[in-house]
Formats: structure tokens, sequence, C-alpha cells
């Protein structure tokens, strides 16, 4: 491996953390390591982040940290590891730190579970309307039961189409076969027929065919130079009219201008989303159609998840302290 090789510490490593993290989880830190921790639960600013990673032996950053070229150029020579804390990594320059011999961690398979299952919650809740259905309580306006009112579409015999067939969109196809639906999923290789067989999923080796006949699409696949708006708006106009659209993953993955077009004009039944290009700032438009569930990000955010994650941190930092290799190190090209 060319990441410098780390000797054992008799003292503690310098840890700083980007957000404010479970007080469990921040405990243990401290105990073990000279952390410095944002009590604030801002964002740290750019200014903050430089300052970071000039002083840290180890920097502990989230999904909403941009850790870049330039950002790992101003690096002091101390730092040696950051061990971001989530299951993604675009946000950080791979091969910057690499060529910088520092190490990358991040934690896998922990929010696997959560994240399917609120994507299983939208893809229910999308097609059977459960935000208008909220909201027309919410404002008083419900007159009681009548047999043509809110009819939704039942989920049972529709096909589900999964685009990514890692952790999540296996954990999601052993959720939705539950419900009756037809998976079908496009995924870079295909999965062995014994893995087929047990989610009761079909290959789709081309992306556009998966799109044509699927009546739910949920999207799984990292972001990556080659996934970057693979849901564009050619792909979104040849989807069946009236399917629906669940994105728990990336929100590049997506044109979203493309998508707000398809959901106004009703060639697209509705969506589910839990990420946005601009987050915190979600779309107007789409707060206004009332066939969109969106949520602030919530697919990891369980209290369980977020224990098992920073304990995954924690034995990364250890890991790494003692001069082993993480268990989690991010290998470059293999993410």
């Amino acid at each position: 491996m060319s990441e410098r090789p780390t000797p054992r510490r008799t003292a503690k490593p310098k840890v700083v953390v980007t957000r404010h993290l479970l007080p469990s989880v921040e405990t243990r830190m401290s105990e073990l390591f000279d952390t410095a921790l944002n009590r604030e639960d801002v964002p740290m600013s750019r200014e903050a982040l430089v300052a970071a990673v000039q002083q840290a032996d180890v920097l502990v950053p989230t999904v909403t940290d941009r850790i870049d070229a330039d950002l790992i150029a101003a690096a002091g020579p101390q730092l040696g590891l950051i061990a971001s804390f989530g299951a993604g990594v675009d946000h950080i320059d791979l091969g910057a730190a690499r060529a910088k011999k520092i190490i990358v961690t991040n934690t896998p398979s922990v929010f696997t579970d959560d994240t399917a299952d609120l994507t299983m919650a939208l893809i229910i809740g999308v097609p059977r309307r459960l935000r208008e259905g909220t909201s027309l309580i919410r404002r008083g306006e419900w007159t009681g039961w009548a047999p043509s009112a809110l009819l939704g579409r039942k989920l049972a015999g529709k096909v589900l189409g999964i685009v990514g067939m890692g952790r999540i969109g296996q954990a999601v196809a052993f959720r939705a076969r539950a419900f009756g639906l037809d998976i079908r999923y496009h995924n870079r290789r295909r999965l062995p027929e014994a893995v087929e067989a047990m989610f009761g999923a079909t290959w789709v080796e081309d992306l556009d065919s998966l799109l044509a006949e699927s009546d739910i699409v949920t999207l799984h696949c990292p972001s990556s130079a080659e996934t970057k708006g693979i849901i564009d708006a050619k792909r979104i106009a040849a989807m069946k009219p009236g399917a629906i659209l669940i994105n728990t993953a990336r929100a590049d993955l997506v044109d979203y201008d493309a998508m707000i077009a398809a959901l106004e004009s009703g060639h697209l039944g509705g969506a589910g989303l839990d990420v946005f290009p601009e987050e915190p700032r979600v779309d107007e438009r789409l707060v206004a159609l009332p066939n969109v569930i969106a949520q602030p990000h919530i697919g990891s955010a369980t209290i369980e998840g977020r224990e098992q994650a920073g304990e995954k941190v924690i034995a990364n930092i250890r890991f790494w302290a003692d001069g082993h290799r993480p268990p989690d190190q991010v290998l470059e090209g293999l993410v």
C-alpha cells in the first residue's frame, strides 16, 4: 500500500470532528483521543476545515463536508487519516488523499437497513397518496370516507425497477418481495443466480429497458462520474406514464429540473425523495406538488445506526493509531 506507515503512537492522536455526534460516541472519543468536538452542530466553514486539517492527526468529516484536493493539499504533514462518518465517500477526493498518503475510511453496512426501510416507506407512501391524506386531515377538510376518495395504486403485481443492486438495493428487494412487487434490477454486474432467486429478482442488462418497463424506479447507486445525471430528461421521458421515481441515494443521479417538469406535466405519477441538489434548500416547485413526498435526508437517521457508525469511526481510528490497517479502509477504484 502507498499510504504512509503509521507506527504505534505513545500519545493520543489529535482528532477533529466536524459535526455533533451522539453523546455516547463523543464521550468515548474524548476518552480515547485528544478530541476537538463541534458543539454547535453547524457545518464547518471552509476556513475552519483548513484549520482542522492543519492541526489534526485524524479528521472525522461527514457527507456535508467537501474534502477536495485543495483542502487535502492544505493539510499538515501530521494528517494521516480521514475517518469519515457515513458510507458514501463521494465528498472526498480519494485520489488526492492517496497521493498524500492519507488513509480514508468510512462506515459501510451500518445504514443499509435504515435506508432500505425509508425507501420502502416512500415506495408505499407515494402510490397510496399518504402526503395528500395527511395534508387533508391537517387542513381540517376531510369530510369522511367515500368510495372514490384519494384513490391510489396497489403495489402487488407492479414492476419495481432497482438501479444499483448493492447492499441497500438488495435490502430493498428483500422488503419489496413481501409486498408482491415484480422485482427487476440493473447493475454493473449481474448477481449470482442463487442471489437472484433469493430476492425473486430479474436482471435487466440495459438501463433504458428497465426504466421503460418499471412502474416504480428506485435509485441505489453511488455518485460517480459514470452515474452523475444518469436519470436525465431523455430517460425520464422514456419512463412509463404515471411511473414513480424514488431517490434515497444521491441527488446528482437525477436531473431534478427534468423530473419536476415531468411531475408537473403528469408524465411522472409521483416521487419520493430524501436527497436534493442544494441541501438544505428544497426547490419550491417540489414542495408545492401534492404527489411528492420529500424527506430531509433522513435515510440513515436512526439512533441505532448513528451509534454503530460512531463505533466504526472509533474502531478505524484505534486500528490506525496502533499502526494497523483500519478495517474500513476505502480503496480508490473499489468504491
